[in-house]
C-alpha cells in the first residue's frame, strides 16, 4: 500500500453565487436614509478583467464608531446591524447602501470586506478605509499598499473601492491568527 497523498484543494464557488444573495442583502440601511452613502466598486482578476460572480460581505461600525452586536441584515427592522452582502453583476460591479463608519478605539474608520470568488482557495479579507484616513496600521504599509485600501470619494459623494484579486494593483489582503491559508 502506498503512502497517503493529499487530495487536490477545492476552490470556493461559483455555486455560492446562486444561493447566497437575497433581496435587500446589500442595504445596511434603507436607501434614502439620513447619512446614507453608497459604497461600490468592481472586483478584478489578475488579468484586470471584471469578475462577474464574486460575492462580497461587509461588516462595519456605525457612524459614531459603535460596533453592532445584532446579527444579519434581515434583522435590521430599523436597527443598523453593520452587515450586508453583495454579489457582483456581469460587469464585476458590487454596491452597498450604508453609512460611513466611525473610527473604533482611535483607529481610522474602515469597512471590513470579505471576498469570495471562483478560483480562490479560501475567502479573502481586506479593509476599505475612508478617503484621507490614516492610522498605525496604514502607516506600516508602503504608500502603494495603503493606496489599495483607500476608497475614493466620487463626484456624487459615493465611495468607490475596487478589489484587485491579483496582479500589479493587487489589493492588500489580511490574515487573522486563526485564519490559516
Amino acid at each position: 500500500m502506498s503512502d497517503p497523498q493529499p487530495t487536490p484543494g477545492q476552490t470556493v464557488g461559483p455555486f455560492f453565487h446562486d444561493a447566497l444573495p437575497y433581496a435587500g442583502d446589500s442595504h445596511l440601511v434603507p436607501p434614502g436614509s439620513s447619512g446614507t452613502v453608497r459604497l461600490h466598486g468592481t472586483v478584478y482578476d489578475g488579468a484586470g478583467k471584471p469578475v462577474p460572480d464574486a460575492l462580497l460581505e461587509l461588516r462595519q461600525a456605525d457612524a459614531v464608531g459603535a460596533i453592532p452586536v445584532v446579527e444579519g441584515s434581515l434583522r435590521r427592522d430599523g436597527r443598523f446591524t453593520g452587515w450586508g452582502r453583495s454579489a457582483t453583476d456581469a460587469g464585476g460591479h458590487y454596491a452597498f447602501t450604508t453609512v460611513e463608519p466611525g473610527g473604533v478605539d482611535g483607529a481610522a474608520p474602515f469597512f471590513s470586506v470579505m471576498v469570495l470568488a471562483r478560483g480562490l482557495l479560501d475567502r479573502l479579507y481586506t479593509r476599505a478605509y475612508l478617503p484621507g484616513a490614516s492610522d498605525a496600521f496604514l502607516d506600516r504599509l508602503t504608500a502603494d499598499e495603503a493606496h489599495t485600501l483607500r476608497a475614493i470619494r466620487e463626484d456624487d459623494g459615493s465611495l468607490r473601492f475596487d478589489v484587485h484579486l491579483q496582479g500589479e494593483h493587487e489589493t492588500v489582503f489580511l490574515r487573522f491568527p486563526r485564519h490559516v491559508q
